[in-house]
């Protein structure tokens, strides 16, 4: 019977999971339905007349252009190949952009990815996952509760505030200020938790999760 019980998580979990598909599947329909943009429609498709079409229907608000009146006016445009990537990219003005951007990106998925998966780690140390309970279901009960109040915890002290900070001033300050900021922020506190791990753990939690949470926030 205690199997049985606990067994019904294996359902809320897959519950959860589908009802986050919802918002993508609405996404996709509304990205399937809309028009393509004239620049697309010139540029890919390459039809002018549709191009002009989609213009003027966006311009004037109105549906009086129909995209079928004729044949489309398609013009011949050359198509982008490896030999032009690798010519373009080839130069270190512009292949410095790309190596800096793609870099860039692999740097924040290892500092935001690996924040992430270590968050069990995180909850253990501050309280946040182990139950003691001797009833069997309420220790599941209990461990998957105290999970969720932690990760709450976690995004509204940390990620949250990050990204709102970042909305507000990243005109302000700029994209590449704001960004290196962080980086070296992230690389300070990186540096301090990694080395004080296990004595912060034991003798200041409350140091650890002021400590994590700036993580969140940078």
């Amino acid at each position: 019977a205690i199997i049985s019980d606990v067994s019904y998580v294996d359902y809320c979990w897959r519950i959860v999971l589908g009802c986050g598909a919802i918002p993508g599947i609405a996404a996709l329909y509304f990205r399937l339905t809309i028009p393509e943009t004239p620049r697309y429609t010139m540029d890919v498709e390459h039809d002018v007349n549709k191009a002009t079409s989609d213009v003027a229907n966006y311009l004037q608000k109105t549906d009086t252009i129909d995209d079928n009146d004729g044949p489309g006016n398609h013009v011949g445009v050359p198509k982008a190949s490896w030999s032009d990537f690798t010519s373009y990219f080839g130069k270190w003005k512009n292949g410095k952009v790309l190596l800096g951007t793609s870099m860039s990106w692999f740097a924040l998925d290892i500092a935001f990815y690996g924040i992430g998966l270590n968050n069990g780690i995180i909850l253990s140390a501050i309280g946040y996952a182990d139950t003691h309970d001797a009833d069997f279901n309420l220790r599941a009960y209990n461990s998957l509760k105290n999970m969720a109040l932690g990760n709450i915890i976690i995004t509204i002290m940390g990620t949250v505030p990050g990204y709102w900070v970042t909305v507000a001033f990243v005109d302000k300050w700029g994209r590449k200020p704001i960004q290196i900021m962080g980086f070296i922020v992230l690389t300070v506190l990186f540096i301090v938790m990694g080395a004080a791990f296990n004595p912060l753990k034991e003798h200041s939690i409350p140091a650890f999760i002021v400590l994590f949470t700036l993580l969140q926030v940078f």
